[in-house]
């Protein structure tokens, strides 16, 4: 059967132009380019680039903040994104002279540039607040100062590359339970459920009290990071209910082990905007893993793109295929997609399977195409499904030898594609019932999966007795094939 193939799915990305839309508006990337416009020569930083305490309630005013401490907190956090996406340049100062400001060449980007130059400016601000959402929780700064006067990491119990494997890891989860089937698609992901993904090992059936406390506290240090990733567009967020924590002076974690299915939304409710799939996207390629975007086959070969769908779900299929169809003339794409589908490697059956559901959405223009390869074995047999469904005449009876060989290729690109196992139940079953002796006959068959497809068939056909004579055939493949 088909080789191993990667874990995720390919995701529907939007428009470049939508997600630089999208970026443009994310809360803290529009503040700091409010601030970038604002700042000036007479802008006042301190050593560090950061905007002296004086200039804050300015700041926060440009913003349409109160000019509170939550406003500078906010207004703080904008001029740090700004200066670090090169929305302003700083030529920092010192303990007696102010730093200087000027524009940063980044500013014009946003206003002008191209949608893939401003996801990249974007793409640099996830980067600072992914930091951020990372760093030390410093409670009591006095705490962890060291003899030297810096910050001794190592009174923090903190580890700067397991928080951000860790917190890699969840935004890979919620990506994947995001594009892949039967996940929530756009639908928001309970926090408990996230945070459970990345503790509670998969074997385990009733999660201890131990693993519970480490899921709830995974749970709220999530309910931070989310709290500071969703500003930058990443994330819509639904934080956790604050009644839910337990009193003042004990652990401040949420008793999920109490959550009952109607009260969830008040544990936290996270997803993915379609900004952040192609952030989340970008970062885990960047990573070097493979994670495929639909209509990135387009301009690829047949062969790259029927082996391609093979990790494509139905609906992302469907979607790659138009994109492929599109601008090419039809009988020239029907010949490109048969002549890829041919061969008798693992993967063949599959691909078999996808150039078919390729044609179906190709039209009857691309008949003498198909008319073409009625004598071809591997091939005839679609061609003549193909052309029956269009009502076509003058199409000539198969030969014996090509209906069975069409029925083992069917079954086994079905056990590759592994797709409803009631479905597959029910074709098997409509196979053997249409086809009087059909294991006498597929036993012989010239196929490299006869031997697994009538294994197969024994285990998941209903009836006892036809199950029966499909592992006595299987037998007898094996020993004809010598394996």
């Amino acid at each position: 059967m088909a080789p191993d193939r990667p874990t995720l799915p390919p995701v529907q990305l939007h428009s470049d132009a939508e997600l630089a839309r999208a970026a443009l508006a994310a809360p803290l990337l529009a503040r700091a380019a409010r601030l970038a416009r604002w700042a000036g020569p007479e802008t006042l930083v301190g050593a560090g680039g950061e905007l002296v305490d004086e200039q804050l309630p300015s700041a926060a005013e440009v913003l349409g903040l109160e000019a509170d401490e939550d406003g500078a907190a906010y207004a703080s956090e904008a001029w740090r994104l700004a200066v670090d996406t090169g929305l302003v340049d700083v030529e920092d100062g010192d303990d007696d002279t102010p730093g200087t400001v000027s524009t940063g060449a980044n500013l014009a980007v946003l206003t002008g540039g191209a949608p893939l130059d401003i996801l990249g400016i974007w793409l640099d601000g996830l980067d600072v607040v992914f930091a951020d959402a990372t760093a030390p929780v410093l409670d009591d700064l006095a705490e962890v100062i060291g003899e030297d006067g810096e910050i001794d990491f190592e009174l923090l119990d903190w580890n700067p590359e397991e928080e951000a494997e860790f917190l890699e890891g969840v935004l890979g989860n919620l990506y994947l339970l995001t594009v892949g089937e039967g996940g929530p698609g756009e639908g928001a992901v309970p926090l408990p459920a996230l945070a459970a993904s990345m503790i509670v090992p998969e074997d385990m059936g009733e999660p201890t009290d131990d693993v519970l406390e480490q899921v709830s506290e995974a749970m709220m240090r999530l309910d931070d990071q989310f709290r500071l990733l969703e500003p930058i567009g990443l994330v819509e967020y639904q934080p956790v209910d604050e009644a839910l924590m337990v009193e003042e002076g004990e652990e401040p974690a949420p008793q999920i082990d109490e959550a009952d299915d109607e009260d969830v939304t008040r544990y936290g409710m996270v997803r993915l905007t379609p900004l952040g799939l192609y952030g989340v996207r970008a970062r885990m390629l960047e990573a070097g893993v493979d994670a495929p975007a639909v209509g990135e086959l387009a301009d690829k070969g047949a062969d790259v793109l029927l082996d391609g769908l093979a990790v494509y779900p139905e609906a992302a299929a469907r979607a790659e295929t138009v994109g492929w169809l599109a601008g090419r003339d039809e009988v020239t794409a029907a010949r490109e997609l048969l002549g890829a589908a041919r061969g008798v490697d693992a993967a063949s059956p599959l691909r078999r399977l996808h150039c078919q559901q390729a044609l179906s959405l190709v039209g009857v223009a691309a008949e003498p195409a198909v008319r073409e390869v009625l004598d071809d074995a591997e091939l005839g047999g679609l061609a003549r499904v193909w052309l029956a469904e269009r009502g076509a005449t003058d199409i000539p009876a198969p030969p014996e030898s090509m209906i069975f060989w069409l029925a083992i290729d069917t079954i086994a690109a079905q056990l590759d594609a592994e797709g409803d196992l009631e479905e597959l139940r029910d074709l098997i079953e409509g196979l053997t019932g249409r086809h009087s002796g059909f294991f006498d006959a597929a036993w012989r068959v010239e196929h490299p999966a006869t031997a697994e497809v009538l294994e197969a068939m024994g285990r998941l056909h209903r009836d006892k007795s036809a199950a029966k004579e499909a592992r006595k055939a299987a037998f007898k493949a094996r020993s004809r094939a010598g394996g």
